[in-house]
Order: C-alpha cells, then sequence, then structure tokens
C-alpha cells in the first residue's frame, strides 16, 4: 500500500495482503490461548482518518499481496477503485465470494490511457510481470512526476500480453521525472531474471523425462505459468487438470477476459483418477506447504479426486517464501517417504521458476532510462532496498531514499499558487 499527497488531497496505490509465518506450533497457540493469524495487511489507519481526502485506489495488477486487503478494507476508505479488465474480474470475484456483491466501485482502465483521479493525472504503461494487465504509472502533479513501477521485469518472451517495450520507457527521460518508486525484489541478485519462455523449456523437459503422473505447485495467480503448463500438456500427450479452487478462479477469471488461449483445454479434476498415469499433467495450489491446500491433501493421499502414487512426479515451480521452509520440507519428506519424487528449483540446472521481479542489470537499466531526480526502491526487506538503492546510484540518480515502512518521503517544496490564497502543493509518498 503506497501513498500519494498533493494538495490535500491523496491516491493510493494497491492495498495488498501478505502471508504471516506462524509464531510457534498449533498445540502451543492453543495451550496459550493464542490466536494465529494467516494473513497481514498494511495498517490502514493513517488514510482512513483522512478519507474524505482520498481520491481513488489505484490497483495496479492482480496479485494478492497488490489487491488482497481490498475487500476488507474498503469499506474504510469508501472511494472508487481504478484498474484494468483483468484485475477488475479477479476483483469482482474475490467481493462477490466475500458477499460485497457490487458494493464498491470498479473503474476499468485501458492500457495507455491518463485519467484524472483528484489533483492526480496518472497514466497506465504496460509492463511484463507473471500475469496479464500489469501495469506501472506516471503519477503527475504540479509539483512533479512520478513513476511508479509496480511489479516488473524486462521479459522479451512473456507468455501473456505483449514482450517488454523498451521505447516506453526511454521516452520518461523527456518527462522530468521527479521520483522513480521501484520494485526492490530481486534487487540482491546480479544480472537479469529468467524469462517466462525459458521457464517453458525447463518446465517441459521436466514432464518429457516423467513416466508416472507430473503435479506442478505454483501460485494460483501466475497465468502465465498455467498457460505454459497447459501448452507443455498438450504438447507431451497430456490431460491438463487443476487441483484447487483458487486456481480454477484465476483460469476462468483469465477466459472470461480473453487471456486464455481457446486451443487449450482444461480437465475436470475428478477424472483425472480415471486416466493412466502418463496421461496427467496437473498444478495444484499449495506451493508453501499450506496444509489445506491440494498438495498437502495430494502428500497425505486424502485429495479426493486422485490419488499419487510411488513413481509419480511433484514439481515445484515457485520460490520459497521466508518463513515457510519447514513447511516445504515437511511437504517434500511426505512425498519422499511415499516414492513419489519432487523436483525444486535447486535440484536442477533446468530453469522451472522464473521470478516477475528484476535484477540488478534490469534495475540499473531502467534507472539510465528514465534518469529520475530522486530513486524511492520500495518491496522488500530493508537488504533489497538498499540494494536497489546501490543500483540507482551506479545509474547516476542523484537523490535515494530508503526507509521503513510508515516512513513519510516529501519530494518537492511547497509551492504557492499564483493569484490564489496561499496554499500548499507538496507531493509526498507513504510507504505501508
Amino acid at each position: 500500500m503506497n501513498l500519494y499527497g498533493h494538495a490535500g488531497q491523496w491516491l493510493m496505490m494497491d492495498c495488498g495482503i501478505t502471508f504471516s509465518a506462524p509464531l510457534c506450533t498449533e498445540a502451543e497457540a492453543k495451550t496459550l490461548n493464542l490466536h494465529q493469524h494467516d494473513v497481514v495487511a498494511a495498517d490502514p489507519s493513517f488514510i482512513s482518518q483522512r478519507k474524505e481526502q482520498l481520491a481513488g485506489i489505484v490497483i495496479t495488477h492482480a496479485h494478492e499481496d497488490h489487491i488482497g486487503a481490498l475487500p476488507y478494507l474498503w469499506r474504510r476508505f469508501k472511494c472508487p477503485v481504478y484498474t484494468t479488465k483483468y484485475t477488475a474480474e479477479i476483483l469482482r470475484r474475490k467481493l462477490a465470494r466475500d458477499g460485497f456483491g457490487d458494493n464498491i466501485p470498479i473503474i476499468e482502465v485501458a492500457t495507455g490511457e491518463r485519467i484524472d483521479i483528484g489533483v492526480f493525472n496518472v497514466q497506465w504503461l504496460l509492463i511484463t510481470h507473471s500475469l496479464p494487465e500489469p501495469h506501472a504509472f506516471v503519477i503527475r502533479t504540479p509539483a512533479g512526476n512520478v513513476f511508479h513501477t509496480a511489479d516488473w521485469k524486462i521479459d522479451l518472451a512473456p507468455v501473456t500480453d505483449k514482450p517488454f517495450d523498451a521505447h516506453t520507457f526511454k521516452q520518461l527521460a523527456k518527462q522530468d521525472i521527479l521520483a522513480m518508486v521501484c520494485d526492490s525484489t530481486n534487487a540482491t541478485r546480479e544480472g537479469h531474471s529468467v524469462s517466462e519462455l525459458q521457464c517453458y523449456q525447463g518446465l517441459k523437459q521436466a514432464v518429457e523425462n516423467a513416466e508416472g503422473r507430473v503435479v506442478v505447485g505454483c501460485f494460483s495467480s501466475n497465468i502465465a505459468r498455467l498457460i505454459s503448463l497447459a501448452k507443455i500438456a498438450k504438447e507431451t500427450g497430456r490431460y491438463f487438470a487443476l487441483f484447487g479452487r483458487s486456481l480454477q478462479n484465476t483460469v476462468g477469471a483469465a477466459k472470461a477476459t480473453g487471456h486464455w488461449p481457446d486451443d487449450l483445454p482444461v480437465l475436470d479434476a475428478f477424472n483425472c483418477g480415471y486416466l493412466l498415469p502418463n496421461e496427467v499433467l496437473a498444478v495444484a495450489t499449495g506451493s508453501q506447504g499450506e496444509p489445506r491446500a491440494a498438495l498437502s491433501q495430494l502428500a497425505k493421499d486424502t485429495y479426493r479426486s486422485v490419488a499419487l502414487e510411488a513413481g509419480d512426479l511433484v514439481i515445484f515451480s515457485s520460490i520459497v517464501i521466508p518463513g515457510n521452509e519447514e513447511s516445504i520440507e515437511n511437504l517434500i519428506k511426505a512425498y519422499t517417504a511415499r516414492n513419489i519424487k519432487t523436483l525444486q528449483a535447486d535440484d536442477t540446472d533446468m530453469p522451472i521458476h522464473a521470478s516477475g521481479h528484476p535484477c540488478q542489470e534490469e534495475l540499473k537499466q531502467m534507472y539510465n532510462w528514465v534518469q529520475p531526480q530522486i530513486a524511492i526502491p520500495t518491496h522488500g526487506e530493508i537488504e533489497h532496498l538498499q540494494a536497489n538503492a546501490q543500483m540507482a546510484k551506479l545509474s547516476h540518480v542523484p537523490n535515494r531514499l530508503t526507509g521503513l515502512n510508515g516512513d513519510l518521503f516529501k519530494l518537492a517544496p511547497e509551492i504557492k499558487l499564483v493569484k490564489q490564497a496561499v496554499k500548499t502543493g507538496r507531493i509526498a509518498l507513504q510507504q505501508t
């Protein structure tokens, strides 16, 4: 959740959740009478106390860490939400599931469009990530212009949407960008991120070498990965199925908005139990070891639609989120005990997962193209923010601001409006 302030108004960029690592075991929690929360959202008290000054909420893309808290927090804000068609579809499905119906006004915006949201002029710029319609933004005000990257990477061969267009961002150097607020998730990694096409090739090789059933664990919102796996199933003579409601919901939204290829059928999970082992390629929820998700049920042989057997293969096509190491290790042990093979990124030289975030060379390229006066790293722990700031320094960005959650940065001096009473017109950013 990022907040931009100017001339007495605020603009919110994203309203997401993060998944919480357990503080203790379930038995300890029961003994101590503790309630353990599964997810965490930013503290909205600052802006909820000023909700009459909140001009609107912009959702950059449909990942949970950018959209997931909105159904729960919107009632504190009660302002319009601006986003693109696919993200709007995901949001409406979440709202319907949680019983909010049509209460939230959602305004759909097209790529390249510029609209006024209160005192802010906001432009949507298509970028590459790991799902349909990810966007970066130029936020324009009389006090200065901000380039907000949201989540991004330079991918010249993405599975969804168009390849990365460097020209769009080179043009920003001519637009006097005051500050660039930039994704830092992979800022500690050297080189370039892996393309989704390379990941597709690595996964295809793994599936071709498998003799039994193949089940792939990945994040349910990663439509690019799901499309890759559906293509691999078709090319290797397997049926493609989804194990888990969130996966089915994501593919349903992609179909509804034209992002799912018509020639890639999805088999009902129930029918997988009637197929030969070498005919099955399924994607399952629970790549982080969540106890109620499909991968955990498959490991315990309690999944209702199909049972895995010795010689089958489970592929983890995802990163390990810090705090989930033990849960994933226990999940792999459960499969190993049943002679079910597992494959993680560290087990092979083939890329079976592609991050959706920029590494160091991509960060330097973007800073050199945009040429902002100020770099503000966001998204990540302190070491990621500091590494991002170092990339900005190497790219000759004169000012770098790193801070903690909740910090307020003043980016431009207060201005006086000509021929009017003195008013403040500062532009600011609060990271929460």
